[in-house]
């Protein structure tokens, strides 16, 4: 129904902490459910929310474990929210799936804005067409056309872009793409992934320019538009 409250999901073990954030989010108008445990959080079935806030210090599980659980099964924008704000840490979240990164402490404010602008963007979830240049991959179909030309893509290859097509606009890192697009013992690893991204880049042709490196992550889909 068009009036029904955004779920958020809230994996925060500091109950003072805790507390706060699903105060100021309910009082946005977000229909909020609170964990405290790592552990608790794997077993969620994440279909039931539209974004995740997670702490990355948790008991029972560590929040990347949580983040990479979530990822698998969900396009639902996650936000990162940690008193850890070394680079390397912001990198792997975001590498591993995570759409923001809010460092503690912060603003009550700031936060509810940032919800707010992730759930103001539509996933993929909703669709099983992305467009990027002249091209158009078909999620469902399975099957990529240039300007209504259909291209040959290898199964690696339609994997590769559609793993990428799922979460438009987001770097996904050489590492998660390699364990979710190959068979690592027919395949390769990493350096067999940049391959088949070159060959993928070659067939989509013009288009190819579209799938970006991010250097020191991964790769990135810049999609034009989805729908």
């Amino acid at each position: 129904m068009a009036d029904e409250k955004p779920r958020v999901l809230v994996v925060e073990d500091d109950e003072a902490l805790g507390r706060q954030v699903v105060r100021h989010l309910t009082e946005a108008g977000f229909d909020t459910r609170w964990l405290t445990n790592g552990r608790d959080a794997l077993e969620v079935p994440t279909d039931a929310f539209g974004m995740l806030v997670l702490d990355l210090m948790l008991p029972g599980a560590h929040g990347f474990d949580v983040l990479k659980r979530f990822r698998e099964t969900s396009e639902a924008p996650v936000l990162i929210l940690s008193a850890r704000n070394e680079t390397p840490d912001k990198v792997r979240a975001l590498g591993l799936g995570a759409d923001d990164y809010l460092t503690k402490p912060f603003w009550p404010d700031e936060l509810v804005a940032r919800v707010r602008a992730r759930l103001r963007r539509p996933t993929l979830r909703r669709a099983d067409v992305v467009r990027f240049g002249r091209a158009r991959i078909d999620l469902a179909a399975r099957q990529v056309s240039i300007d209504e030309a259909v291209v040959d893509l290898t199964r690696v290859e339609f994997d590769l872009l559609a793993a990428l097509a799922r979460r438009p606009g987001v770097a996904l890192s050489r590492s998660w793409l390699a364990e979710h697009v190959l068979d690592p013992e027919r395949e390769g690893g990493e350096r067999t992934l940049d391959v088949h991204v070159s060959r993928l880049r070659r067939k989509l042709g013009p288009a190819g320019a579209h799938i970006a490196t991010v250097w020191g992550i991964g790769y990135r889909l810049d999609a034009a538009d989805a729908s």
